[in-house]
Parts: structure tokens; C-alpha cells; sequence
């Protein structure tokens, strides 16, 4: 739907401009959080999170310790594929303080933050032994990935929608990422329990 408005010109894309310039305020805080979503700052999360998990995994004897993290680096290459052709074919021009062009729809840096954070999180939920811990963890990434929306709206990267529309696209790939890893961990006992 949120494409079909865009590519349209419907109703929802004029309250998305509208939006997004009232929205419009760049500061160097905008950018650090937007910058949040750079590959170079987000993959090197996700790197420490597989490695991590895949050495805990390992060292408990988890079966099949190596697929979660396998699975969670894997995700990240369907994301350019996805987002790529969607930008040229979509052909979005950015807010008025964006380098000219098109290609701004859906949003790459969101793209990559929800992903990278998202999979980082789902392979350190069963690691944690509390379910407080579990919830901390699941709100510092809903939290992170909207400040990294939020920073590339107010600083002008992107409209509203662009992220919105990344972050639906991408809870399909996380949610796919979250029954391959429920499914694998189901077989086995949870990581918490075999550490114990």
C-alpha cells in the first residue's frame, strides 16, 4: 500500500511530504543517529553478535550451534537486492535538503539498521537468562532502529515513508529469521539451559 501511494502520488504521499518537512531540523545529533544506519557502524554489530553467539553456542555444545548466526549473516543479502531495485524502480525523489535524484525509496539505512540490529538481537535473546534481560534487549532495538529513522528524517536523508516502508520490508525478513531460529532452537535445548 505505502508503495502504491508513493508511485500513485495518493493522499498518503502529500501527509508524508507534509510530515517530513515538518519534521526537518538537521543537527549533528540527527546525523549521528541517522549515521547509525551506515553499514560501516552497523556491521561490525552484527559481526561481534555472530561471533559471540556462534563461540557460545560452540563451547555449550549447542546441535547445530552454527546455524542461527549463519542464518542471521545470510539475511543481510537479500537486503540489497530487495532495496535496490525497489529504489530505481520506484524512482522517489528525497526531501529538499537531499542530494538530487532519485532513489530514496524505501530507505537503505533503515533497511540495514533494522536488519543488523534486529538479527543482532534475535540471535542474543536465548542467551539471556532473564526474561527483564530479554525485554531490556528488544526495547534498546525497537528504540535504536527508531532513532535511526527519526535522524534520517530530521536530517533530511529521507521522507517519512521511506522508512516506514523499510521497516515493513525488513520485519518480513526478520520474521523469517525468527522461525528458522525458534524452529532450530525447539529441537535443542535453549542455550540457557545447556550452559547450566
Amino acid at each position: 500500500m505505502i508503495t502504491w501511494q508513493v508511485v500513485a502520488a495518493g493522499p498518503l504521499l502529500r501527509l508524508d511530504e507534509r510530515l517530513g518537512r515538518a519534521a526537518l531540523h538537521p543537527d549533528p545529533f540527527s546525523r549521528f543517529l541517522a549515521d547509525l544506519g551506515n553499514v560501516q557502524v552497523a556491521v561490525p554489530v552484527l559481526a561481534v553478535a555472530l561471533a559471540y553467539v556462534a563461540l557460545r553456542g560452540r563451547r555449550s555444545g549447542t546441535p547445530r550451534w552454527w546455524l542461527p548466526p549463519a542464518a542471521a549473516a545470510a539475511l543481510m543479502a537479500p537486503v540489497p537486492a530487495l532495496i535496490v531495485p525497489l529504489k530505481s524502480a520506484v524512482a522517489r525523489y528525497g526531501p529538499p535538503t537531499a542530494p538530487p535524484g532519485p532513489g530514496y525509496f524505501p530507505s537503505g539505512h533503515t533497511a540495514t539498521a533494522l536488519i543488523v540490529y534486529g538479527a543482532a538481537t534475535l540471535l542474543l535473546l536465548p542467551w539471556l537468562p532473564t526474561p527483564h534481560a530479554r525485554r531490556e534487549l528488544t526495547t534498546a532495538c525497537a528504540v535504536l532502529n527508531a532513532a535511526v529513522g527519526i535522524g534520517l528524517i530530521r536530517s533530511g536523508y529521507h521522507w517519512p515513508l521511506d522508512v516506514v516502508a523499510s521497516w515493513c520490508l525488513c520485519t518480513m525478513l526478520l520474521t523469517g529469521l525468527t522461525l528458522l531460529v525458534d524452529r532450530a532452537m525447539r529441537r535443542d535445548p535453549s542455550p540457557a539451559e545447556a550452559v547450566d
